[in-house]
């Protein structure tokens, strides 16, 4: 697969949307890393490039453009994608946004050894992986990415006390999973079903508190 391949995969979910000129090339430089990384390891149980390309990079952008396209970026807006796993939603939002500073939570060894990879061969600047879990990060973000959230009475919790004041929540969910939303007290939502794609996946931002 090459750049131009790629982007035209993305555009349904990136209309709109002024992504940098480069940002093809780097995910196509990604996905490289990736298809090689999972022949030997387990870091995605989607093999086929196009459908890692939509369901992974086309979701995380879309997502990213619900969070930040609106806003002028700080140099210092920082960035915490919990459970990072293979990067996503992080890393293709940090690529869509090079200002935002971005940490990678991720407790798996061996995911998080591809993605110090994956910032190594990109070159990337201002961003940091963290091996553990996101209660021992010790820091808090402007923003807080989770995406296949599970267990949320326990995850949500620990989430939102990574956040900083007036910062705020971005999950990307299971449509089934709306519902269980409420189960984090003192959080309102705002939630697109406009994904594009086949998928009933649903991008929840939780409103700034006061």
């Amino acid at each position: 697969m090459d750049p131009t391949q790629i982007a035209d995969l993305l555009h349904p979910y990136v209309v709109g949307f002024n992504l940098p000129p480069h940002i093809y090339h780097q995910l196509n430089g990604y996905l490289d890393l990736l298809l090689r990384w999972n022949a030997k390891t387990n870091l995605t149980a989607i093999r086929n490039p196009e459908q890692i390309v939509t369901r992974h990079f086309g979701e995380s952008l879309f997502a990213g453009k619900l969070l930040f396209a609106a806003e002028v970026l700080c140099a210092d807006t920082m960035l915490a994608d919990v459970g990072s796993g293979a990067g996503f939603p992080g890393l293709p939002i940090k690529l869509a946004f090079p200002r935002l500073s971005a940490t990678l939570i991720e407790s798996q060894n061996k995911k998080a050894t591809f993605l110090k990879e994956v910032v190594r061969e990109l070159r990337l600047e201002d961003v940091d992986v963290f091996m553990g879990r996101a209660e021992q990060w010790g820091k808090t973000a402007d923003a807080v990415t989770l995406r296949a959230v599970e267990r949320f009475a326990t995850v949500l919790p620990i989430a939102q006390r990574l956040l900083a004041p007036g910062g705020r929540l971005c999950l990307l969910v299971g449509a089934s999973q709306q519902n269980q939303l409420a189960a984090l007290p003192d959080c309102e939502w705002q939630v697109t079903q406009e994904m594009p794609g086949e998928r009933e996946t649903l991008v929840a931002i939780s409103k700034p508190r006061d």
